[in-house]
């Protein structure tokens, strides 16, 4: 089983903090509104050594997300270059396959975080941004028009970006937040489908456990016994041996409908005839599919409303 390539660099990256009135600014609510948050213990704050409170970036977003805060716009939060063209999906995506032509690393990622912070779910930003424009990179390099270097510095970019939003998503772990395990099968060397799948997980309130490229169904059946988990994922792009993957994946199966885990399967491995004979709970095109069914297992129940006491200064 192989490991995140680069977790270790994403966890060098430090928390992302923001300022109360940051915060009030950018969810469209008073100062004071936002420090009887803190008070409720709706959302968690630190203090600085001076006394002032600072929030993480993942706390606001989490709040944003489950609450009913329809003024909301995180993106006041994340500094994004003037030239970004945030307005819809696929000028984002356009912009991001022109920057990883370029190998421009920064705007790669001001446009993930951008558009994510904008207000484009997670689900969103793989099936109709990130995912079409690596499509098109790949499509380059196997028609000559890039070298094979090029592709996977594109996708190491889109990674790093990615494990850099990852740290924002980390929501507040509560008893009832289910886990979902999942990966990619074995000799299938894919990194990115299962990484976006465990960030909609996340994002959509799980405890998202992703076991990585290159798999063996033994691997999934162990962790599946030991994490616990309510739901499974497995997203195949690239398959060896059919026979074989369908014979381990139909005795892997018996054993969730024996544990009653759900089970999700994609990838674009999985033409018609193969799907076909994989007996699942859910089969998704698009991750949009496996965050409504998220949803449907899960959903996390809705925050306290609060009204709007007067504002007071910051402290």
């Amino acid at each position: 089983m192989t490991p995140e390539p680069d977790a270790d660099t994403a966890a060098k990256i430090e928390p992302r903090y923001v300022s109360t009135v940051q915060v009030a600014k950018a969810m469209g609510v008073s100062v004071s509104t936002v420090k009887r948050w803190v008070d409720d213990g709706i959302l968690p704050a630190h203090r600085t050594i001076g006394g002032h409170r600072k929030l993480l970036m993942s706390d606001v977003i989490r709040l944003v997300r489950e609450g009913n805060l329809p003024q909301a716009d995180l993106s006041q939060l994340v500094p994004v270059p003037t030239q970004i063209d945030l307005s819809d999906p696929t000028a984002i995506r356009n912009q991001l396959f022109n920057a990883l032509q370029h190998a421009d690393a920064e705007l790669v990622r001001s446009l993930i975080q951008g558009g994510y912070h904008h207000g484009y779910p997670l689900e969103v930003m793989a099936d109709q941004v990130i995912g079409p424009a690596m499509h098109r990179i790949g499509h380059d390099w196997e028609t000559g028009k890039i070298q094979v270097f090029q592709e996977h510095r594109a996708t190491q970019t889109v990674l790093a970006a990615l494990y850099e939003l990852r740290l924002q998503l980390r929501t507040k772990v509560t008893e009832n937040r289910p886990v979902a395990i999942g990966g990619a099968p074995e000799h299938d060397h894919s990194i990115l489908p299962s990484l976006l799948a465990k960030l909609v997980l996340i994002d959509n309130g799980w405890d998202a456990i992703n076991l990585g490229p290159h798999t063996p169904m033994s691997a999934f059946e162990a962790a599946l016994r030991t994490c616990k988990p309510r739901l499974v994922w497995l997203s195949a792009s690239h398959l060896i041996d059919q026979e074989r993957f369908l014979k381990e994946y139909a005795d892997f199966y018996r054993v969730t409908v024996d544990l009653g885990v759900s089970v999700a399967i994609g990838g674009s491995a999985l033409t018609n005839e193969i799907r076909c004979r994989m007996p699942c709970t859910t089969f998704g095109d698009g991750l949009s599919h496996l965050a409504a069914f998220a949803r449907m297992l899960h959903r996390s129940p809705p925050l306290p409303r609060r009204g709007r006491p007067p504002d007071e200064s910051d402290q």
